[in-house]
């Protein structure tokens, strides 16, 4: 999900809640189910959700398994936690830096879901 999402990244999620095209989301994936994922719903068809990672190099999306099953989408993405790097120093720049985004929302993106299904 890199660049919405880095490793590391701590996740604040709302299970159960609606979801939408576009949303960010964390399923269980479809071939392997004990293993969770992150991924953004692009849309919606009779099998599921069509899922892609915002990195189009990446593969292990809908690309390779397919649609989704809704059953299978636990919750969507609220915000993301930055954890600051262990052992490296830090000026209070860089502190400053590091506190104003260390914790930041995860939006729909609504236009990337369009950009995303044209592929």
């Amino acid at each position: 999900m890199v660049p919405t999402l880095l490793h590391r990244d701590r996740l604040l999620v709302r299970y159960g809640g609606r979801v939408r095209a576009g949303d960010v989301v964390v399923l269980r994936h479809p071939l392997q189910q004990d293993l969770l994922i992150v991924k953004r719903l692009v849309e919606r068809r009779d099998a599921g959700w069509w899922v892609l990672g915002d990195n189009p190099a990446a593969e292990g999306d809908s690309r390779v398994f397919g649609a989704v099953p809704p059953g299978l989408v636990l919750g969507r993405v609220l915000a993301r936690y930055r954890p600051p790097t262990p052992g490296r120093q830090r000026s209070a720049g860089v502190a400053l830096s590091w506190l104003f985004s260390a914790v930041r929302p995860v939006r729909s993106a609504r236009s990337a879901s369009r950009r995303l299904r044209a592929r």
